[in-house]
């Protein structure tokens, strides 16, 4: 039985998008990351890009839905951060 574990591409970034997920959630919730820091942000906006990229090709709408919305909490997360950094980088110089 020589059989050869292969992937597709759309299962690929599927993965990674759940890997992405699953990886922020836990550090998370081990204490190990902030939900106010960067990383974590990013790590879910990954996840929600790629499982909004496989549920386009596989036209599963409700995924497609809540994943682009889970990039824009993401996306909106990033930008507080940054403009909390920015007055507090102000005020420190003034």
């Amino acid at each position: 039985m020589n059989e050869t574990l292969s992937f597709s591409t759309g299962e690929i970034i599927g993965w990674t998008g759940v890997l992405a997920y699953v990886t922020a959630y836990a550090l998370l919730s081990l204490g190990w990351m902030r939900a106010e820091g960067v990383p974590y942000h990013l790590l879910n906006a990954l996840g929600g890009l790629c499982l909004v990229v496989v549920s386009y090709t596989l036209m599963d709408m409700p995924n497609l839905v809540v994943n682009a919305l889970w990039i824009v909490i993401a996306a909106a997360s990033l930008l507080r951060i940054y403009i909390v950094r920015k007055k507090s980088q102000r005020q420190k110089t003034a």
